[in-house]
């Protein structure tokens, strides 16, 4: 039996004792208890892009009612609380990211059963300056070369270890702390980009064909970082490197979970689109139910 299987049993269990004892009748079909749960992190978990968008959030986080947190509850029944939020950092989990948006972390409790999360990319504009700076790179040499390596280097892995890693692992204790009875998951980000240049995409994604496997590599950095400070602290890793293969901006319509920076269908590019978004909660179920 999974963990979340066991607890699920343990506290339909603890109410059906509950009846008994108040002389009450439970339903002969009686669903299990809806866990609390609690969708934490950025636009990757917010959906940004996607319509329809959630009436309860700011219009400033972008927040899909199409997102991973709204697809998993909608398949478990769990009562879910979500806070995400389009362009959130781990600083945001402690602090106000907009004005009247409250501290994400403001949403945890000794109740909270479920915490799912993506964060950790927006952190010192890792996604955004390295697709920016290999995107403007690209342009200039007309899709030739790896002129973005020969700028950054090994600056974007830098940031990743000296930064990124420890405020993504500070920013899942402030979780358990926050939430000591939660399941806690974090999801590492799907491709981007393929493995091997493909010319044709370069219209949608202008990184040139040598920096391809440079971007790659720095997503590649940044999902271990965010597995080994899940290790660290007792969250559960949810990759999605396998599973995302082939499903990158430079796929098909159909085919691809990530839109491309031009001719997509989300008006947020480079993030999930819907099928993403339900890929994204598919692979999350099957790792807490394993595990």
């Amino acid at each position: 039996m999974s963990m979340r299987a066991l607890i699920r049993g343990l506290t339909a269990a603890t109410a059906a004792a509950g009846a008994v004892a108040l002389g009450l009748t439970a339903p002969t079909a009686q669903a299990a208890t809806p866990l609390p749960y609690v969708a934490m992190g950025d636009s990757y978990s917010a959906g940004s892009g996607i319509l329809p968008l959630d009436p309860t959030a700011s219009l400033l986080c972008a927040r899909s009612t199409a997102d991973y947190p709204h697809v998993i509850a909608s398949r478990t029944g769990d009562r879910l609380t979500d806070v995400t939020c389009g362009g959130a950092e781990t600083k945001d989990f402690a602090g106000s990211q907009y004005p009247g948006v409250a501290p994400q972390l403001d949403a945890l409790g000794d109740s909270t059963r479920l915490v799912t999360m993506t964060i950790g990319g927006n952190d010192n504009g890792t996604f955004i300056d390295a697709l920016l700076a290999c995107g403007s790179a690209g342009i200039v040499t007309v899709g030739n070369g790896a002129p973005c390596k020969a700028l950054y280097g090994d600056s974007f892995d830098r940031t990743i270890d000296n930064s990124t890693y420890p405020a993504v692992r500070s920013a899942l204790r402030a979780v358990r702390a926050k939430a000591p009875n939660a399941r806690v998951a974090i999801l590492g980000y799907p491709w981007i980009v393929p493995a091997k240049a493909d010319p044709s995409c370069f219209v949608k994604m202008p990184i040139a064909s040598g920096d391809v496997p440079y971007v790659r590599d720095i997503q590649t950095h940044l999902n271990a970082a965010v597995r080994r400070a899940a290790r660290d602290t007792g969250a559960t890793f949810v990759d999605l490197s396998g599973v995302s293969e082939g499903h990158d901006a430079c796929a098909p319509v159909g085919t691809r979970w990530i839109e491309p920076v031009l001719f997509g269908s989300n008006y947020v590019p480079v993030h999930p689109n819907a099928l993403g978004e339900r890929e994204m909660a598919t692979q999350t179920l099957k790792v807490l139910d394993a595990s």
